[in-house]
């Protein structure tokens, strides 16, 4: 009997219809599958829950060597996300764990949300809405507003996410620079964008969009160092993971003007207080809850193609699926 369990933190598996997925994976796997869902609540019944379990899917919960080591039946984790920064990837493959993730599944609409952050804080349209419904009918009570097409985006990893979003940038006018040490030359100058160095970056960003694959080598990439090296007050933008940001850094950049705005469709916690959050409430930060990636379309891919991966692994080891 195969034993199959969908995880992951309660709001996350809360926000769309697991039983599109439970039912898919009826009709796929053999009719005494055993397939179940549990809302993490914490580590122990975790790992309780994962007794026996083939094959996992999720997308946030954080998979490291102390824990992947308590798992000697799981075969595999079907990654409901692109991301796979969250699971010791490198100790799962010494396991014989494999690891399917998402790929070009929601590449649009992430692109689009990007340039929705940018064109809402640069606009301040959330700022002229709070001068307006406290009774002031004047665009100057918002501030000083620079032309897109005299600005300069550059873009941390320039993958399809990166490109999509370049080539919405560049339709505004937008001088577009990346950094990306994996992407051959060429293929940026074909998108009219130009490799450059991180210091660059800091000497001529007017915004800074990430769209980095978040990994253990580059967390809190983005920190007071990297900060306080800007040249020029910048707008910034995560729709990539929150690991990649120091929030505290970023708080403190965000109160010297380093940052003059923060669109941020990810935090650090995946389960963030909102209570005590030091980015909420204020005029020039956008914070969004990682739903950049999603249309109708794109949560409909995830699921079934979610499924698809798991089965793909089940099927490795069994055959006759």
């Amino acid at each position: 009997m195969l034993k199959v369990l969908i995880s992951d933190y309660p709001n996350v598996l809360a926000e769309r219809d697991l039983s599109i997925e439970v039912n898919l994976l009826k009709e796929l796997l053999p009719a005494d599958s055993e397939i179940s869902v549990y809302p993490y609540i914490n580590e122990d019944e975790f790992i309780e829950r994962m007794s026996g379990v083939d094959v996992l899917l999720t997308a946030f919960l954080p998979l490291k060597e102390n824990i992947l080591a308590k798992f000697p039946d799981l075969k595999g984790i079907a990654v409901n996300a692109t991301g796979t920064n969250t699971i010791d990837c490198e100790y799962a493959e010494k396991l014989g764990i494999a690891i399917r993730n998402l790929e070009a599944y929601s590449t649009e609409d992430v692109a689009n949300h990007t340039i929705a952050l940018l064109l809402a804080l640069n606009q301040k349209l959330f700022i002229h809405r709070k001068y307006i419904e406290a009774g002031f009918w004047s665009y100057q009570k918002a501030g000083e507003v620079k032309r897109l097409s005299s600005q300069t985006l550059a873009i941390f990893g320039l993958g399809r996410i990166g490109q999509a979003v370049a080539k919405r940038a560049k339709s505004f006018g937008m001088s577009v620079i990346a950094y990306d040490p994996f992407l051959p030359e060429e293929v940026a100058e074909e998108i009219g964008v130009k490799l450059v160095s991180v210091e660059t970056i800091q000497a001529e960003a007017d915004v800074i969009s990430l769209h980095l694959f978040a990994n253990s080598a580059n967390e809190h990439f983005f920190n007071r160092d990297f900060f306080k090296k800007l040249k020029k007050p910048v707008i910034f933008i995560n729709v990539a993971r929150g690991s990649l940001v120091d929030e505290a850094a970023l708080v403190e950049a965000l109160d010297e003007g380093k940052v003059i705005g923060a669109g941020l469709d990810v935090l650090e916690s995946e389960n963030p207080d909102l209570l005590n959050n030091p980015l909420l409430g204020r005029e020039n930060v956008i914070l969004t809850p990682h739903s950049a990636f999603y249309s109708q379309e794109s949560l409909n891919t995830l699921q079934v193609q979610t499924v698809k991966n798991a089965v793909a692994i089940l099927k490795e080891y069994h055959h006759e699926i």
